[in-house]
């Protein structure tokens, strides 16, 4: 879709200030190393693994009403605090670094999490749709995620330098800079509310409210088939290599390499999803059929390169996330163009809370799987569902 000239500035200003966001909102020095802070602070790996639940559960408890929230207040204000009490769970990691602080971080992180799922890609599409270019969406948000990798790319560089001149303290300090950073960056972001295309009984010519948000989003999932069956692949297509991502050490470090070039497979892996990211615009001209071939490419390769049980396996591994990076944004990009009414966020909300439920059953799946067969297998056995999804493409269901 061509763009007037007049508004290309406004579009490139939404587009820097959505980049910038993303790069800072990962740029966080502790995300390589907290872990290593919880076990010198003296946490057992159980108290570790129930802050993790704690983290997942905030963020699926809080995703659907923080849509709500967003598209019946500020979009851009959700956007602003999101970072801020993330900032605020930091702090009290390193300034009183404790079981029940760290419990208090992750519940901040969590829902700093949740205020931004749903209401960053209801913002950008709503912008774009105002200057009517819609057709950018799927560039912006490929662009996006591979901000959010460099972001993480980033962290992981800076990390150990930082760490060696002032221990957790300056960690704890520099991500809780970023975080403030990131939250004056989405202060710039522009903000067009876009009036109810459905008036709800009572609620007049104004804006809805939280209640009326809610009925909205909830009506048109369940009134459209096309926009349920969208919400529905965007959890099928993220939630199972959003949680093998977590694992990916784990499986480099079954390869045989050395603790010292776990880091370098790491490497390839953030490189691929980097260039999936990329890939979106290009992405957009698939089919029903490309797209479902796209998924069984990435699952086959995901397969292979780990039942190669070999360091090489993660150049397969590496061509595998990026297509699953890819599939990921034009899910999501099916998606926000079947959203029509006011409730994006909402809907938006929706779609990553099912995404975020998946994910924790996936967990408890895999941690089973993985010690039954090891995880070079367990990666093998977790794709096939994909070949289901694949399946669902290709005859039209979806």
């Amino acid at each position: 879709m061509l763009v007037a000239p007049s508004r290309v500035p406004a579009t490139r200003r939404l587009a820097a200030t959505l980049y910038g966001y993303a790069f800072l909102t990962d740029l966080v020095l502790l995300y390589p190393l907290y872990v290593l802070l919880f076990a010198d602070t003296g946490l057992s790996v159980g108290q570790i693994s129930s802050l993790f639940v704690l983290w997942a559960a905030a963020g699926i408890v809080l995703e659907v009403p923080s849509g709500v929230w967003a598209d019946a207040v500020s979009r851009r204000l959700l956007l602003c605090l999101a970072p801020l009490l993330a900032a605020v769970g930091f702090a009290l990691w390193v300034l009183l670094p404790s079981y029940p602080a760290f419990a208090v971080g992750f519940l901040l992180w969590g829902a700093g999490g949740a205020l931004r799922s749903g209401a960053l890609e209801a913002l950008v599409f709503t912008e774009l749709e105002h200057l009517g270019a819609t057709g950018r969406y799927a560039r912006l948000i490929g662009r996006t995620r591979t901000a959010e990798v460099l972001g993480a790319v980033g962290s992981g560089v800076l990390a150990g330098p930082v760490f060696a001149l002032g221990g957790y303290l300056a960690v704890g300090v520099a991500s809780v800079a970023t975080c403030l950073l990131a939250a004056a960056v989405a202060a710039r972001f522009p903000e067009h509310r876009t009036p109810p295309a459905a008036p709800v009984p009572g609620a007049g010519d104004e804006e809805p409210g939280w209640l009326d948000s809610l009925r909205l989003g909830l009506r048109e999932v369940r009134a459209d088939r096309r926009v349920r069956t969208a919400v529905l692949l965007v959890a099928a297509v993220t939630a199972i290599w959003g949680g093998l991502d977590e694992y990916t050490g784990l499986l480099a470090a079954d390869t045989g390499m050395a603790e010292v070039g776990v880091p370098l497979l790491l490497l390839l892996v953030w490189a691929g999803m980097t260039v999936g990211g990329l890939l979106a615009p290009l992405g957009e001209r698939l089919s029903h059929r490309g797209y479902a071939g796209l998924l069984v490419f990435a699952a086959a390769a995901t397969a292979a390169g780990a039942l190669l049980r070999h360091p090489a396996g993660f150049l397969l591994l590496a061509a595998a996330f990026a297509a699953f990076q890819l599939a990921t944004v034009l899910a999501d990009v099916r998606l926000q163009a079947r959203i029509a009414g006011p409730s994006r966020a909402t809907v938006t909300s929706l779609a990553g809370m099912a995404t975020d439920l998946t994910i924790v059953a996936f967990y408890g799946g895999y941690g089973l799987l993985a010690g039954a067969v090891g995880n070079p297998a367990a990666f093998a056995v977790a794709v096939l569902p994909y070949l289901l999804v694949a399946l669902w493409l290709v005859t039209g269901r979806a």
